[in-house]
């Protein structure tokens, strides 16, 4: 029987070693980096980020929002605290977010969770020492498709200067017809609402769209296919394989100093 391209552990045989390594990852960063936790904002329980700073007077710093993964089904902002250490590393104030997730809320409801937590950088991170005009975001997995939705408006500036998006969705449609369909099924109107592809986006954002290079077909294509969307737009975009990187060795070297995907999200924390 062929396997679904979508349903990672299928395709990563290290997935629970991976994952056991991250949350070991996140629980030193926690314990090491100063930081602040479960800061609201929003009203649902879910609704909280966590802030992580470099070392140093506390002024002006600029600011990186990272958005995890997990096919919005899945995982917590505390299984990839680690990723502050590359951003911290970098001079910037880390902030990870957390949402709630599907099936208990619909996809509708998480964008506007993490718009709103895009809001409250913007508007709160001044008081811990952040610069709201140096906002940086990545995301990985369906946290790359989150991120895409803070700058998808092309009436409005995103006060976003640059995004990582790593092994990403941006069409929703096979989704529908993959594991996931019994998982958090998507409907019609939320494929059509929430596929990044069919959007128009803010031509103001550099963006960096990454995938392992041994990750399954459909995200090499979907990644293809959305650059090519931007660069339509306008948008500067720059396209990374990583090699002999697979969907879930990805997101852990993003904490990693000196691997290439750390070294991509230090490129873009630079811009």
């Amino acid at each position: 029987m062929t396997k679904d391209p979508f349903r990672t552990r299928d395709h990563v045989l290290e997935f629970d070693d991976i994952v056991a390594e991250i949350r070991r990852k996140s629980a030193e960063t926690r314990a090491k980096i100063p930081m602040v936790p479960d800061i609201a904002y929003g009203p649902d329980r879910a609704e909280t980020l966590d802030l992580f700073f470099p070392p140093g007077k506390r002024e002006s710093l600029p600011v990186h929002i990272f958005i995890h993964g997990g096919y919005w089904r899945m995982f917590s902002k505390s299984d990839y605290s680690y990723v502050a250490d590359t951003v911290t590393s970098a001079g910037a104030i880390a902030v990870v977010v957390g949402y709630a997730l599907m099936p208990a809320v619909r996809m509708a409801a998480i964008v506007n969770q993490v718009r709103r937590a895009r809001q409250w950088a913007s508007e709160r991170i001044a008081n811990f020492g952040g610069d709201p005009g140096q906002l940086t975001i990545s995301g990985h997995s369906a946290g790359a498709h989150l991120a895409a939705m803070l700058f998808n408006d092309s009436n409005q500036p995103s006060a976003i200067k640059g995004a990582m998006l790593l092994g990403g969705l941006y069409d929703l449609k096979p989704l529908q017809t993959s594991f996931l369909a019994d998982e958090i099924a998507l409907t019609d109107e939320e494929v059509t609402s929430f596929s990044p592809i069919g959007h128009r986006f803010d031509s103001s954002v550099a963006v960096e769209i990454a995938v392992g290079g041994d990750e399954t077909p459909p995200f090499h294509s979907q990644a293809a296919a959305f650059a090519e969307h931007l660069e339509r737009q306008g948008l500067a975009v720059s396209r990374s394989s990583l090699a002999g990187a697979n969907h879930m060795s990805s997101i852990r070297d993003l904490g990693v100093p000196g691997t290439d995907a750390s070294q991509l999200l230090a490129r873009v924390l630079a811009i």
